[in-house]
């Protein structure tokens, strides 16, 4: 069994990470906790909404009820990205050459490295967005679809429709791909399309118990991992077409418990399933083997993250019962 270095917060945990090997816990009362030669904190919104690793500069982005985006560093510090006063910052991500992008009510904001403001508006409320993995596109989910808007380019979005409520928005690793959670318990994909922007066939994910809350592509993007049912529900990307026509692994089933979270591996194709009960398992795509990583705990969990080795997974959950399980240990 591997150790666990746990940390009992007050709250919900809404989201983790590393920084420089460092964990870091964002709590949804506005605070950081990080572990970095003892327990640390960091008082930064007046209430937390949301949360992205910036991988480009090794730091953590959040948007809080204060209508501010902030920018922490791994020793801790803190810096304004962007504020709009009485505006409840609800989405913000990470993109390719430090760009960011937020946004509040039917609106999407990039800030360019060089302080550039790039404005996207939507004819709905905004309830995901995304950065392309190659070159500054975005991808804004809303009702009845998805947003493709070029950051750099003028011109109209491409629409991606699919009637109902979209959720959140992924890009597949190689850009192929846009998927959605969905409200109505399903996914939705797109295969893109160079030149057309999309194709015409839809991918339908559907058949889940309950609402997907977490999505994850395993290291070399032939696998998306989702919770909302009672095992993590992985499917194939590796053909042309994704998983149209195929089916789904699943692993790590419990019989009614549900998986809240996924974490894929940053190297092997290894998912790491966070359960409603507080229970993690990791388990092993290729023959479905399962490793016991922590026992139940106090509430369910809602965030996970690998370090960059793979050797540690940081964790939150609904009732802040948290900390780190090392697989070294």
């Amino acid at each position: 069994m591997p150790t666990v270095a746990p940390l009992d917060l007050e709250g919900h945990v809404v989201g983790v990470a590393f920084l420089k090997d460092i964990p870091f816990f964002a709590g949804a009362a506005g605070t950081i906790h990080r572990l970095d030669q003892g327990h640390k904190t960091t008082d930064l919104h007046d209430g937390l909404l949301s949360l992205a690793y910036d991988e480009a500069t090794d730091t953590l982005l959040t948007g809080g009820e204060d209508g501010k985006v902030m920018r922490v560093a791994p020793d801790g510090t803190t810096s304004l990205v962007a504020e709009t006063p009485r505006k409840w910052i609800s989405q913000v991500a990470a993109g390719p050459q430090k760009a960011v992008a937020y946004a509040y009510g039917k609106t999407s904001y990039v800030r360019l490295a060089d302080g550039t403001m790039k404005e996207f508006s939507e004819e709905r409320t905004v309830e995901g967005i995304a950065f392309a993995p190659k070159g500054l596109r975005i991808a804004v989910a809303r009702y009845n679809g998805v947003s493709l808007h070029w950051v750099g380019m003028a011109g109209q979005p491409i629409d991606l429709e699919w009637k109902g409520a979209h959720t959140g928005v992924t890009f597949s690793p190689d850009g192929r791909f846009v998927v959605t959670t969905m409200q109505e318990n399903a996914l939705h994909g797109w295969k893109l399309d160079a030149k057309a922007g999309a194709e015409a066939r839809h991918m339908r994910m559907t058949g889940y118990p309950a609402k997907v809350k977490s999505l994850s592509w395993s290291a070399k993007g032939k696998w998306l991992a989702s919770a909302g049912a009672p095992a993590a529900i992985v499917w194939p990307f590796q053909g042309k077409d994704g998983p149209m026509g195929k089916a789904p692994l699943e692993l790590g089933t419990r019989g009614n418990t549900m998986v809240t979270t996924v974490a894929c591996h940053p190297a092997e194709d290894i998912v790491a399933i966070g359960y409603e009960d507080g229970m993690i398992l990791a388990a092993r795509l290729a023959d479905s083997k399962e490793v016991l990583l922590r026992r139940p705990g106090k509430g369910a969990i809602t965030a996970m993250a690998w370090n960059r080795t793979g050797r540690q997974l940081a964790f939150g959950s609904a009732a802040g019962d948290c900390g780190v399980v090392d697989l070294a240990g």
